[in-house]
């Protein structure tokens, strides 16, 4: 595929994937415009760049692709459509949640070993936010269920991709263990307030 083609099938992608109810492959992008796979990323890699200076990101997770509104516009649709989107989370989600963000795919005793705390209602309060999803189950002793982060958590974090999650740094002296992080309660009922 020539420049031009790359240069002209940007519009094409932004279509498809504008009017896309959820995430697409790149293989199912493919398989809509007959090109090929490195074609596809081609032009996506246009389309990318492009969205920097455009009110719209090209989100990347789990394989799939979506348009999504860019992150500094985020007050502004607010106030046009109405809504009140801020999702509160209480210190013991946001201590689970960075530790499923940063150790994807990872299971409840992971994230119970590095908090010292039964996380099980906040799974849950994570899993009901859309935040996290179930991603399937270990190969070890019990088989545990993984877990991972979603579009949504994405969204929510003005995130074009998971790679996009600042570097992980301890601060000053302090150590990321059960006895640091455990401190924090899990408590169902005031964990976070629905968009």
């Amino acid at each position: 595929m020539s420049d031009a083609a790359v240069i002209g099938s940007e519009a094409l992608l932004e279509a498809l994937l504008f009017a896309a109810p959820a995430p697409v492959s790149v293989a199912a992008l493919a398989s809509a415009t007959g090109w090929s796979t490195q074609e596809v990323e081609a032009a996506l890699s246009h389309l990318e760049e492009e969205s920097e200076r455009r009110g719209f990101r090209l989100q990347r997770g789990r394989g799939g692709l979506q348009l999504v509104s860019a992150p500094e516009a985020a007050p502004y649709i607010e106030a046009l459509l109405g809504l009140d989107v801020t999702l509160r989370l209480t210190q013991a989600a946001m201590e689970t949640l960075a530790i499923v963000a940063y150790a994807q795919p990872v299971t409840r005793p992971q994230i119970e070993s590095i908090r010292g705390v039964n996380s099980d209602s906040t799974l849950r309060t994570l899993l009901s936010t859309g935040l996290i999803e179930e991603l399937g189950r270990a190969d070890s002793l019990g088989r545990p269920i993984l877990y991972g982060t979603t579009f949504e958590f994405l969204q929510q974090f003005g995130l074009q991709r998971s790679s996009d999650l600042p570097p992980l740094q301890p601060q000053g002296n302090e150590e990321i263990d059960g006895a640091s992080a455990g401190a924090a309660s899990d408590d169902v009922a005031s964990e976070t307030r629905p968009p």
